[in-house]
C-alpha cells in the first residue's frame, strides 16, 4: 500500500474532509433549503466507520483532517471519534468547521478528548440578520460559544464569513473589526454554486473576494503572506494585529492547481473534487469488509484517477453540483 497519495496531475493528498452528519440545527440560506429532507440513520456511516476511515488516509500520509458536517456537535459520539482520529500517528492537524450553537455545551469536551483547532461560521453580527441567514438560529448562542471555545482552551480559532452582495456586504469592516477585537482569524468565502437554492439569485448576491478585499483595505492595508494551514486561504496581516485575513476564491482565484483536499459525505462517499460529482462509496467497502482497512485503502487509491484537474464553477447562477453543502461537508 503507498505510503502517500499522489492523483494524476502530481499533487499529493494531505487534507481530507470528513463529514460525519448531513443534519443541521441551521438552515442557512446558501446552503441548504429551508425544508430539507436528511438521510435515514443507516445510511450515515457509524463512529467506527469514520474512526477507520480516518485511520486509513493518515496511514497513507494525510496530515490533517477536518470534521464538518451539516453540523458536527448535532452527532452523538463526536467526541469519541475525536479521541481516536487525535491519537493517529502522523496526524498534524485535527480541526472542526461549526456553527458554533453547541460550542457553550461541548467546547471543553472537544478540546479535552484532543480537537486541535475550530472554524466558526459567522455571517453577521446583526442579530436579525442572522435569523434570517441561518433562519434558525441565536446569534448570542454563537457569540457564547466562541467564549465558551476560548475558556476551553481552544489558541487556534477562525470564522468564516460568506458574503453574499446586497444582504451582508455592508458587515466586511465590521467583521474584521470583530475579529481584530476577539484576536480571531477570519477568512471571507465566495458563495459555492451547490444546491438549487429558493432563498436568492446566486447570480446578483456573488461578492468576489477581490470585491472583499477592497472594502477591507479602505481601512487596513493588507500584507500578503504564505502563511498556510493546508488549506485553500490566502492569508493577509496587519501590521497592528495579530489576527490574520484570509480569502477562499473557488471563483475568481481558482486553487485547483493545488488541491491537495478530498472529502468523504456522511454517507460514505469519496469526493475527489468539491465542483464535481466523481465518487466512489466507501461505505460499500465498509461492509462489504467490515474491519479490512487494507480493502479500505485499496479502495481509496483506486480512486485517485478520478481526481480531475479542476472544477468549473461559474457565477451566472446555475447550478453546477445538485447536492448542498450540507450533504457534502464543505
Amino acid at each position: 500500500m503507498p505510503s502517500e497519495l499522489v492523483d494524476g496531475f502530481g499533487r499529493r493528498v494531505r487534507y481530507v474532509r470528513i463529514s460525519v452528519t448531513d443534519r443541521c440545527d441551521f438552515r442557512c440560506v446558501y446552503c441548504m433549503s429551508e425544508e430539507m429532507t436528511f438521510l435515514p440513520r443507516a445510511q450515515i456511516l457509524t463512529i467506527e466507520e469514520l474512526g477507520m476511515v480516518a485511520r486509513a488516509f493518515v496511514e497513507m500520509g494525510v496530515e490533517k483532517i477536518r470534521l464538518t458536517g451539516g453540523e458536527p456537535l448535532v452527532r452523538r459520539g463526536i467526541d469519541q471519534l475525536i479521541e481516536q482520529t487525535s491519537e493517529l500517528q502522523g496526524l498534524r492537524d485535527l480541526a472542526m468547521t461549526t456553527n458554533g450553537a453547541g460550542l457553550v455545551k461541548h467546547a471543553r469536551r472537544l478540546r479535552d478528548a484532543g480537537l486541535g483547532r475550530l472554524n466558526i461560521s459567522l455571517d453577521t453580527l446583526d442579530p436579525q440578520r442572522f435569523r434570517q441567514l441561518t433562519r434558525t438560529g441565536d446569534l448570542e448562542q454563537v457569540l457564547g460559544g466562541l467564549r465558551a471555545a476560548r475558556e476551553a482552551g481552544f489558541e487556534h480559532i477562525k470564522l468564516n464569513a460568506v458574503i453574499l452582495k446586497g444582504r451582508n456586504d455592508d458587515e466586511v469592516l465590521d467583521l474584521v473589526e470583530f475579529a481584530r477585537s476577539e484576536g480571531v482569524d477570519l477568512s471571507f468565502i465566495e458563495e459555492m454554486p451547490l444546491g438549487d437554492v429558493s432563498d436568492h439569485s446566486r447570480a446578483e448576491t456573488f461578492c468576489s473576494s477581490d470585491d472583499v478585499k477592497a472594502l477591507i483595505e479602505e481601512r487596513h492595508e493588507l500584507i500578503p503572506t504564505a502563511e498556510s494551514t493546508l488549506g485553500p486561504s490566502r492569508y493577509y496581516r496587519m501590521v497592528d494585529s495579530d489576527s490574520r485575513i484570509g480569502f477562499i476564491s473557488p471563483h475568481s482565484h481558482n486553487f485547483c492547481a493545488s488541491c491537495n483536499r478530498v472529502r468523504v459525505t456522511a454517507e460514505g462517499r469519496l469526493l475527489l473534487c468539491l465542483g464535481n460529482e466523481h465518487s466512489v462509496d466507501l461505505r460499500a467497502v465498509l461492509r462489504q469488509y467490515p474491519g479490512d482497512i487494507d480493502a479500505l485503502k485499496r479502495a481509496i487509491v483506486a480512486a485517485l484517477p478520478l481526481k480531475p484537474e479542476r472544477h468549473h464553477f461559474t457565477t451566472d447562477g446555475d447550478v453546477q453540483i445538485v447536492r448542498f453543502m450540507n450533504m457534502t461537508g464543505g
